[in-house]
């Protein structure tokens, strides 16, 4: 059986920013889990001594604080620098864009659609700029739009790694509907790149690999891209969780991988497929 890696794949230039800024600060630890790939946060603590805090009480004051990737809320930024933290910001750029549009626009005085999950942390901080909290909404679904108290001037963003297609959905419900949309695309080009390259090998794959985070967002959008084009497609976080009837009489097995999910465990796991011995 041939094993095929997407063409594009696994650590974005956000991912490799914030890692390469946690490893310059040993005995730290991150606000939240700086990535969602939890071997590799594994690998930060075992090996640079990087704690992790999931709430704010758990950091002291004086402590050395990597924000994660994803970002935190506007305030609870504001509560670290005020107690003497040492903060590093490895909030990826990409998803600065979207909290610096959403504070710049709101004070224009139009109110905020975010196209994504409120339940993720991208989302919580990129909300938490708008100016008033009663002028910002999170939405999944067009139809989310049709009792909401939006005035005349609209801004959208979107979450870094939803669909494009599917946000232009959420744009065009709202150009019909209101006076002036402005209309940001704050989706990651990393995201848009993987996601094809997934596209395109699950075309000819027999089987597809998808590895990264169980939450991770980016993660699960190339599992579902992926099982459009080949229906053998599966969820991976590492190499113990492949099985081997997964690839019995296939001939070609595709790999990709999410954005939080270093090279290290995609080696892993063409290793432990090639251990299979299949015949």
């Amino acid at each position: 059986m041939e094993i095929k890696l997407a063409s594009s794949y696994g650590f974005c230039y956000g991912v490799k920013r914030a890692i390469d800024l946690a490893e310059k600060h040993q005995n730290s630890l991150t606000y939240g889990p700086i990535i969602h790939n939890k071997d590799e946060i594994d690998r930060l603590k075992e090996n640079f001594n990087i704690g992790l805090a999931e709430q704010l009480d758990e950091i002291q004051a004086n402590d050395t604080v990597v924000i994660r990737t994803h970002g935190i809320p506007k305030d609870e930024l504001s509560i670290l620098k005020a107690q003497k933290n040492t903060v590093i910001d490895a909030t990826c750029p990409y998803v600065t864009k979207p909290q610096q549009i959403v504070e710049k626009m709101s004070e224009r005085g139009y109110s905020i659609v975010i196209f994504g999950d409120k339940n993720h942390p991208e989302i919580k901080g990129v909300v938490s700029y708008a100016s008033k909290s009663e002028d910002a909404f999170i939405v999944l679904e067009a139809e989310e739009l049709k009792n909401l108290p939006l005035r005349s001037k609209v801004a959208v963003v979107s979450q870094t790694t939803r669909k494009p297609q599917d946000f232009l959905t959420i744009v065009n419900a709202l150009i019909l509907n209101h006076k002036e949309v402005r209309v940001f695309n704050t989706i990651c080009n990393a995201t848009f790149e993987n996601q094809d390259a997934a596209a395109d090998l699950a075309k000819e794959a027999d089987v597809m690999i998808v590895i990264g985070g169980k939450h991770s967002s980016n993660t699960k959008q190339l599992h579902s891209i992926a099982s459009n084009g080949c229906p053998n497609s599966y969820l991976i976080e590492n190499e113990s969780e492949l099985k081997k009837e997964w690839f019995e009489e296939k001939k070609l097995c595709g790999i990709s991988a999410g954005a939080s999910t270093p090279d290290w465990i995609v080696q892993n796991v063409i290793n432990k497929i090639k251990s299979f011995q299949l015949k």
